[in-house]
């Protein structure tokens, strides 16, 4: 081998190496302050619109609520974006219930109430004394249970 071809071997080795030290830092970086979150004022003209679903959000339920389980007294707020529950680290509410999968329901807001989905769980999603698949419509104060698990919906 040429001491040229060695040369170029070896930059291209400390540069592989510079970028992956980078990559490292920049995904610890994301672990330990989150992710950026940008908020857009939507004028002037959406003010009407927006006063309306404030009011209707006031009527809609805030918080997701453990009553029953281990987790008794947790609280979870509900967000826009909704509410992932399961038994991985990266759900809002993490379950220490045997019976919970790792991403096990989801809730989401939708136009007039807030909707659950079972995202494939093995042991499924009871709502209201009835088990679930998608696009379950969930009123204020229904009872979700996940195994062992009870939670549900307060304003």
């Amino acid at each position: 081998m040429g001491e040229l071809t060695l040369n170029l071997l070896r930059l291209g080795i400390v540069v592989l190496l510079w970028a992956f030290v980078f990559s490292v830092v920049g995904a610890l970086r994301g672990d330990l302050y989150g992710t950026r979150v940008l908020s857009r004022n939507a004028g002037p003209a959406r003010s009407r619109e927006s006063r309306a679903e404030t009011r209707q959000r006031r009527k809609s339920p805030t918080h997701l609520v453990v009553t029953e389980g281990r987790l008794r007294g947790t609280s979870v707020p509900l967000h826009e974006a909704g509410v992932l529950i399961g038994r991985n680290p990266e759900c809002a509410l993490v379950l220490t219930d045997d019976y919970a999968s790792g991403r096990h329901l989801r809730i989401y807001p939708g136009a007039d109430a807030w909707y659950a989905d079972d995202l494939g769980s093995t042991n499924g999603t009871v709502v209201d004394g009835e088990e679930i698949g998608t696009g379950a419509r969930l009123d204020p104060g229904a009872q979700i249970r996940i195994g062992q698990t009870v939670l549900e919906l307060r304003r």
